[in-house]
């Protein structure tokens, strides 16, 4: 078994296509149903944010799991294979590995270190356990890399500072008006994770006069009164956003909730006076034509992307020290899996040993004492113990290597031990090199 991903991401997607590859969070139990009835894919976890949509399998041959996975993103987008295909990254075995838990450590995100990419992990690991399609491969994969990026936090600076969407869309606004919010008035429309982090940040920076406005009266109220802003419905967005200076957006939404008619409408009552839209959903709060209206500033996440790289140079420290966390669980993680794979071919050798041992045991039982016996039994089990240590402790230490599996091989044939093949073998013929990922590459939009 193989675990591979494919997916399209911030650092070559733009943000046109990546919308078109967005999965909902209501949507994820369609998506995963989809990819399963490939018949290619034996696990599924699909985690799907702001700057990412990709499939992570378990899977028998590494060829079949990815054009099942293409197909999938095309019926997803509607694009053709060779519109999006060179946006697509691929990983196979270890630097699918690599590339999960650099992404659970914040490395790989548009705002390096963020904080709410590691519940994004959870959550799609969580979606795919609810679906039933999250086997133990995939589980050992997902619960390492919350290790890894745990540890990535604790152990370095790099959640601290500009560490989240949320608060990187608060500080490129401020920075937009002059370098403060202070005495500006905002309005955060959407209640979910990233907006309850936008209403904490601009309180942390000072602003007072904050109005939350979201479809779903109880949650937008209770985030309000805990906060201390105002709620008001999306029945009152436009009325409401003739008054305020900043509109920050954060919902769930498939659809676009503003577009240019409803913003020139708007603007026509504003006196003249601009409006700056930081629109960090994807897909897009904002439809891209209301940047072209008079007064306007819309910002999106590319220009949040832009925003925060001016400020990682200072943080080169924490990358590479996050870098080093990375390879080493990588490595950790390769020597628990080698482990594992070994187990079967181990515990059939013992039992093998057992019954053989058993039988002829049982044959001269009638003949001894009760002292005998257990003489006897205690004698002849310790033997086997010490005749299997060494090969235990070998298939151990090479498990996952060509020796290990010669090893394995030799043992299946001399203890015939056929009937104890490693389901968890990796032997996939028609698979790359496991150091191996395609690089996406530039290439033509579909649009």
């Amino acid at each position: 078994m193989s675990i591979v991903v494919v997916g399209l991401n911030h650092h070559a997607a733009p943000l046109d296509v990546l919308e078109r590859m967005t999965v909902p969070s209501a949507g994820l139990d369609r998506a995963i149903a989809a990819l399963q009835s490939s018949g290619q894919l034996d696990e599924v976890v699909v985690l799907s944010t702001c700057n990412r949509t990709e499939v992570y399998a378990a899977a028998e041959t590494f060829h079949g799991a990815v054009d099942a996975i293409n197909r999938f993103f095309t019926g997803l987008s509607g694009y053709a294979p060779e519109d999006f295909g060179s946006y697509l990254t691929t990983g196979f075995e270890q630097t699918a590995v690599r590339h999960l838990f650099s992404v659970a450590s914040g490395l790989d995100s548009a705002v390096v270190g963020e904080t709410e990419i590691l519940g994004q992990v959870r959550r799609a690991w969580d979606a795919a356990r609810n679906a039933g399609s999250c086997g133990p491969h995939l589980a050992a994969l997902f619960r390492h890399a919350l290790e890894a990026g745990k540890r990535a936090r604790t152990e370095t600076s790099i959640a601290r500072g500009t560490a989240s969407v949320s608060h990187a869309a608060v500080e490129l606004a401020a920075s937009s008006l002059g370098g403060t919010l202070h005495g500006r008035s905002v309005l955060v429309l959407g209640t979910g994770e990233i907006g309850v982090s936008m209403v904490s940040a601009l309180q942390i920076s000072g602003v007072r006069d904050v109005t939350v406005a979201n479809r779903t009266r109880q949650k937008a109220v209770a985030l309000a009164q805990r906060l201390g802003a105002t709620w008001v419905g999306l029945d009152e967005l436009a009325a409401t956003l003739v008054q305020v200076d900043v509109l920050l957006t954060a919902t769930s939404s498939e659809t676009t909730v503003l577009d240019r008619d409803d913003v020139e409408a708007v603007m026509a009552e504003r006196n003249g006076k601009p409006l700056l839209i930081v629109d960090t959903a994807l897909p897009r709060d904002v439809a891209p034509e209301v940047a072209s209206v008079p007064g306007v500033t819309l910002l999106d996440m590319m220009a949040i992307r832009s925003f925060v790289e001016i400020g990682l140079a200072g943080r080169k420290r924490e990358i590479e020290q996050v870098e080093t966390i990375v390879a080493d669980e990588v490595a950790r993680f390769a020597t628990e899996t080698a482990s594992r794979q070994a187990a079967p071919m181990i515990r059939a050798l013992r039992e093998r040993a057992e019954t053989l041992r058993q039988t002829e045991f049982d044959r001269y039982a009638a003949r001894l004492t009760d002292r005998e016996r257990e003489l006897v039994d205690h004698a002849t089990r310790q033997l086997m113990a010490k005749l299997l240590h060494e090969p235990t402790v070998a298939l151990k230490a090479h498990a996952g290597t060509i020796k290990g599996q010669r090893m394995a091989d030799a043992i299946r044939v001399l203890f015939d031990l056929d009937d104890a093949d490693n389901p968890d073998d990796t032997d996939d013929a028609t698979a790359p090199s496991p150091t191996v990922a395609a690089t996406p590459s530039a290439g033509p939009a579909g649009n």
